[in-house]
């Protein structure tokens, strides 16, 4: 049996793991191609030893855009069964990767059940799970704890962790200058920092990374760099803050590969339009291509309700530009804990964009959906339509509520329909329009 520590350590061996082969397979890639870019750190196949049911994706810019739905229970919506159900629903419409974010009551239990029985990457945020795990206040927990907790992550078989380790007492001094309109809007970032103007001590994801990556190595599980000075805000998108703890998470990504364990880098944010390409470019240079995990970027602040949207729009810059992972937004950010219905919205806004990307990007295969609908399209084939959809049961529901008059036209046109003239035209046939 060959031995190796990690994806990663494989990789640098020559090892195929049968994940790395299950990857070149969804990707109609060889394992030959994939092989030196896995051993390089440029993809990540977050696969926690202890995730047995696990079927593998990877992530990196050369591969398809990949999307991660976060979820979990609050103190005020508490119900782990809904919880449940919008784990369900995500990997029916395609997710790959959902990320329990719960911030209340007994969380091992659903953690451990999510590994147990999801078949697609689960990530975590072990600070969030410290408090509530201990019960006791975030400035009484010591740095042995907050280890400890990544340590039963890694049992409970989570595939990735975000940890903020890049946020230094040096970012007290930055954020307290002023500068800023808001502050530090990660909720993970938040508390170290709380953490550490409460204690007066160093980062303890900072200080103690070394012994974080043993614990990730044990476990191969895939450290999610966490941007704790993500941008909140267009006002504050790609400032000094922001790019100096880039610059710490490019070096944390270097040790992390040093050790063969596997790193996805966090990015904004709140980012305008225009920026967005180079917050990648810049990330991709500091942080020598490993995979960039984004959330949005949300190009305007002004959409509360629509920011599924203005991320989507982001999104879609962001993965042409070299973005890996895409982290929905739904319409209920900055406003509540999503539904059932919110989390669909949030996928569908962010495969659109993956997609709207992959064909960019020249990925192989991404535009072969696309032609089948147009060949659809030109035939007035409606079943054929529903079969390519990316929502076929959504785009059916307009047909069936709307039924136009003739079969070959739709109530938006009518028999003015140019598909419906041109196909007459070309064969020859008198063209009915009164």
């Amino acid at each position: 049996m060959k031995n190796y520590a990690t994806q990663m350590d494989a990789a640098r061996q020559g090892i195929v793991t049968p994940q790395l082969e299950r990857v070149a397979q969804k990707e109609g890639r060889t394992v030959e191609e994939l092989l030196p870019l896995v051993a390089k750190g440029q993809i990540a196949i977050p696969a926690n030893k202890n995730h047995r049911v696990l079927d593998a994706v990877g992530v990196g810019s050369m591969l398809k855009t990949k999307i991660n739905v976060n979820l979990g229970v609050s103190r005020d919506c508490k119900d782990y069964d809904v919880e449940m159900q919008k784990v369900l629903r995500a990997v029916e419409l395609g997710a790959d990767a959902i990320m329990d974010l719960s911030s209340h009551g007994n969380t091992e239990p659903f953690r451990k059940k999510l590994t147990a029985e999801c078949p697609v990457m689960i990530g975590t945020v072990p600070i969030y799970d410290s408090v509530i795990h201990y019960q006791r206040d975030l400035k009484t927990l010591t740095a042995q704890d907050f280890l400890d907790v990544i340590r039963l992550h890694g049992e409970n078989g989570v595939d990735f962790v975000t940890l903020h380790c890049g946020i230094t007492r040096k970012t007290i001094d930055q954020v307290r200058s002023g500068g800023r309109l808001m502050n530090i809007v990660s909720r993970g970032g938040s508390m170290v920092f709380a953490w550490m103007s409460m204690t007066g001590k160093e980062n303890p994801f900072y200080e103690y990374y070394d012994e974080i990556l043993e614990i990730c190595r044990e476990y191969d599980m895939t450290i999610s760099l966490g941007d704790a000075c993500r941008p909140g805000c267009l006002a504050d998108a790609t400032d000094l803050i922001q790019i100096d703890e880039l610059v710490r998470l490019g070096e944390l990504t270097q040790r992390a590969w040093d050790r063969d364990v596997q790193v996805m880098v966090e990015g904004p944010g709140h980012v305008p339009l225009n920026q967005v390409a180079a917050n990648m470019q810049i990330q991709q240079t500091i942080c020598k291509g490993a995979p960039f995990y984004v959330l949005g970027p949300l190009v305007t602040d002004i959409a509360p309700g629509y920011d599924h949207i203005t991320a989507a729009i982001g999104g879609a810059v962001a993965a042409a530009a070299g973005a890996a992972f895409l982290c929905y937004v739904t319409p209920a950010e900055h406003l509540a804990l999503p539904n059932l219905d919110d989390v669909k919205q949030g996928i569908m806004a962010s495969k659109i964009a993956a997609h709207a990307a992959d064909i960019a990007k020249g990925i192989p295969g991404a535009r072969a959906q696309d032609d089948a609908m147009a060949k659809a399209r030109r035939a007035l084939d409606w079943e054929a339509m529903w079969s390519v959809a990316m929502d076929p049961a959504y785009a059916k529901s307009f047909r069936d509520d709307r039924t136009p008059e003739h079969d070959d036209t739709c109530t938006m046109c009518g028999k003015f329909c140019a598909v419906r003239s041109m196909n007459k035209a070309l064969n020859n046939e008198t063209i009915d329009i009164l």
